[in-house]
């Protein structure tokens, strides 16, 4: 900044006070404003503001060291705020848990885990995968995160519905084409039959009749724009050398049997803007990105296995409870509080924020999912069926199944056995260990055979309604009204972060963008007061 605005902004600070200045600033562009805040870019604190307004940075306490907390601590740390950030765990990231062989898995009802997992084998146990468009991508970019592509979509995947009579899996590309090629049949023998005139007009038909000659790879209407299959379906002989055109894969199945088997209800997952390809991860672990801002926090700031007991608004600030590693209670003092814990633990932490602030944090219903890691001794899916990352979907209770997207032509590799939520994980959340890998295990054979059971050597399970002080994986409004807009809101000197606050709930930008809204209210809060 030039030293005639400068002193410019200096003198409107002496004349009118600081939120004479923050108005100024934020009309020149040069800071937060309330009514700003809602539709710029996010303009992290510095240490100008203060020097600007005179003012002096604030004590914050943030609770929970989840990507919401480290998040708030970082951004706030920019400017000189004195952050403390209390972990109950005795790790950083939260719900971001990479477990590696030695990690210890222990659940609420006592029993443990001991990962036995080979050098280099990891499992995310909760987020795993970043869509580039996401602010989860920036931070990685500016905190030194190294990326690596995330397959989510696989065309040699496969998808299974038993219930729809299916003795087999087929694959992606295979059912894709069966359903693209019948529903461009049937559009084309409407469309030239006249069934679409009252839409289309003669040039529209024609054009439309292109289109699904490629998109279905269908016959000419002289064959009756017949799908009879064609190399879209796979090759049950690969092309060769010589004389070996390959053999393409059939018999192709009836337009009946396709939409019995279901597998076109499968398709739209892809089309999700938070699913599309190209996605991303993390080069060696999801917990690249908590450690990373643990860093840039300093760790001397973060206080873990530090159990939070009662919050205490206060006239001038706010006072946080909490029990620290060694049993002792402990107090600390700060002007602001960040609460970045899940709603439903906090709803259980005694406080003084009011009736309607404890109504609205029991208001979202919080939502059961978990994930098995199934080591293996030799990646069978990679040279036994030519599978290379990527996602099986199915109706059994697995829900998915996850091939690694990382280790590629190695000797072994981690499977995700399942990956699912609701009933289907409390139903395995409710059996030990190995009871849910024998049952994970006997669903994975109808897939893979039985070299699915016979080459495991090893797995974890993780149910994150039994993880302490977590105690499930997100949660869901009712409405994004009352409790929600109340929670977005300070009440008295503490502020509220989390994934839960944002319209991408379960995901990692979800947590950084209602961290960067906070820090933007808290920070134009100190300016203007």
């Amino acid at each position: 900044m030039d030293h005639s605005r400068r002193g410019f902004l200096t003198a409107v600070g002496a004349t009118g006070g600081a939120g004479a200045l923050l108005a100024t600033m934020g009309a020149l562009g040069l800071a937060p404003t309330a009514e700003a805040a809602a539709r710029t870019a996010f303009d992290p604190p510095r240490p100008s503001d203060f020097t600007l307004t005179g003012r002096g940075a604030k004590k914050v306490v943030v609770l929970g060291a989840g990507v919401a907390g480290l998040a708030t601590a970082y951004e706030l740390g920019k400017a000189g705020y004195d952050c403390t950030v209390l972990e109950a765990l005795d790790r950083v990231g939260g719900r971001n848990w990479t477990i590696r062989g030695g990690d210890r898995i222990t659940e609420l009802n006592g029993s443990t885990q001991v990962a036995r997992f080979s050098d280099g084998i990891y499992m995310n146990a909760g987020p795993a995968r970043l869509a580039q468009w996401m602010v989860t991508m920036d931070y990685c970019r500016e905190l030194g995160v190294p990326l690596e592509v995330f397959t989510n979509s696989n065309a040699q995947a496969y998808i299974f519905n038993e219930s729809a009579g299916m003795t087999a899996p087929v694959a992606w590309r295979t059912a894709k084409a069966d359903v693209y090629g019948y529903i461009s049949e049937l559009l084309s023998t409407a469309t030239d039959s006249g069934a679409l005139d009252a839409k289309l007009t003669a040039q529209d038909k024609d054009r439309l009749i292109t289109f699904l000659r490629g998109f279905g790879s269908i016959g000419t209407k002289a064959a009756g724009f017949a799908y009879t299959g064609t190399e879209h379906r796979g090759y049950s002989v690969n092309p060769g050398a010589g004389e070996q055109p390959g053999t393409i894969l059939g018999p192709v199945p009836s337009l009946s049997e396709v939409l019995a088997s279901g597998v076109g209800q499968r398709f739209s997952f892809e089309f999700g803007y938070e699913q599309a390809m190209l996605m991303f991860q993390p080069a060696g672990g999801m917990d690249a990105i908590p450690k990373a801002f643990a860093r840039a926090v300093g760790k001397d700031r973060i206080r873990l296995r530090s159990v939070v007991t009662k919050i205490t608004d206060l006239p001038d600030g706010v006072e946080v409870e909490y029990q620290d590693k060694d049993g002792r209670t402990r107090k600390i003092k700060a002007d602001f509080c960040v609460a970045a814990m899940p709603p439903h633990i906090l709803a259980k932490t005694p406080h003084n924020l009011g009736p309607d602030v404890q109504a609205a944090l029991a208001t979202p219903t919080v939502t059961s999912s978990g994930k098995i890691g199934l080591e293996y001794r030799r990646r069978w899916w990679e040279t036994d069926e030519n599978i290379y990352g990527g996602i099986t979907n199915t109706d059994l209770d697995l829900s998915v199944m996850w091939y690694p997207s990382y280790g590629y032509g190695q000797r072994r590799g981690l499977v995700i056995g399942y990956y699912n939520n609701g009933a289907n994980q409390d139903a395995y959340a409710a059996l030990s260990h190995p009871e849910r890998e024998k049952r994970a295990v006997a669903q994975g054979v109808k897939i893979h055979g039985a070299k699915y059971r016979d080459e495991l050597a090893t797995s974890v399970s993780v149910s994150w309604r039994l993880q302490p002080h977590i105690e499930g994986a997100w949660v869901g409004w009712p409405s994004r009204t009352g409790g929600y807009q109340l929670l977005n809101k300070p009440a008295g000197h503490v502020h509220f972060a989390g994934d839960w606050l944002s319209y991408l709930i379960a995901w990692q930008a979800g947590a950084l963008e209602s961290a960067r809204k906070t820090v933007t209210d808290l920070h134009t809060r100190v300016l203007t007061h």
